[in-house]
């Protein structure tokens, strides 16, 4: 099944939900990344959410999401967009430990305590940056805090991604339910009743289940409205044109000492890993 997502409202739109299948998306992250199983998990979380937030901006608006916690796996930091694409990367790859007593990987561990920050490109030099403390280190339990604290939306946020042994992605996805106004009580309640007892979202997928069965799963008692579907993709911004305006952004100076004692440039995204050279001949044009 290819990636995408849908768009979703239910209880005669006071409830509106979106649900990815990010197999794909976090599977290509973990290639480039090459993170291991624990890393992979925090980090195909990340990748699963941020393409649904981007699903939430319109036009050439864009989401920056940065998990900052004091575990060894360091900052995770993704970004996407309203067209589906997203790219995303932690600090420390290389990050695995045993499962933890519910049986599934220590993401907890591996993140710490911290922060969730959020930063929204709405273009006209206007962003929205909405910052919150980890209550958990889980990374959906996290994005539920964030969105009822810093937005004001009631919400319910799963992601799961389930990892081979040899570190390979199985198989990711999620959702996002939040309460629009005129939600009553009965409502909330079963919101809560159905998201307590669907199965993990990551065996809903690995099961075969698309973004719209997933939300039929959760809700299979209720009319769901489905809007929209969209692609989602790793999609990275680097260029070898971004690297050389970088680097004519440095100065004469620093351009004179990568060719005199260099003799050229080398420059790897954050992202997506890809290496660049810039040659001596191509820092003289600069000069």
């Amino acid at each position: 099944m290819k990636d995408y997502l849908v768009k979703a409202t239910l209880f005669d739109g006071k409830v509106r939900a979106y649900a990815v299948h990010s197999t794909a998306l976090v599977k290509e992250a973990q290639e480039r990344q090459d993170t291991w199983a624990t890393a992979s998990a925090a980090l195909g979380r990340t990748l699963t959410i941020t393409s649904m937030m981007g699903a939430m901006v319109k036009g050439d608006d864009t989401i920056t999401v940065k998990v900052e916690g004091d575990g060894p796996i360091g900052a995770i930091v993704a970004d996407g967009n309203a067209n589906g694409d997203v790219r995303g990367y932690v600090t420390e790859p290389h990050i695995d430990f045993p499962i933890n007593e519910a049986g599934k990987l220590d993401v907890k561990r591996a993140v710490g305590e911290g922060s969730l920050g959020i930063v929204k490109d709405l273009g006209l030099k206007d962003y929205f940056t909405g910052q919150v403390p980890l209550v958990s280190g889980e990374i959906s339990e996290d994005f539920t805090y964030y969105f009822a604290t810093s937005e004001q939306i009631p919400s319910a946020v799963g992601a799961g991604v389930l990892i081979n042994p040899d570190h390979s992605v199985l198989a990711a996805g999620g959702f996002i339910v939040q309460l629009m106004p005129g939600a009553d009580d009965d409502i909330i309640t079963k919101i809560e009743q159905a998201i307590g007892s669907v199965p993990a979202i990551s065996s809903l997928v690995e099961a075969g289940n698309s973004p719209e069965e997933i939300l039929q799963t959760l809700f299979a008692d209720e009319e769901i409205q489905f809007l929209e579907t969209m692609p989602v993709r790793f999609q990275c911004k680097c260029s070898k044109e971004r690297i050389v305006q970088a680097i004519q952004g440095l100065g004469e100076a620093e351009i004179k000492a990568m060719i005199e004692e260099d003799h050229g440039a080398e420059a790897t995204c954050h992202f997506c890993n890809e290496v660049y050279q810039v040659t001596e001949s191509e820092l003289e044009e600069l000069l």
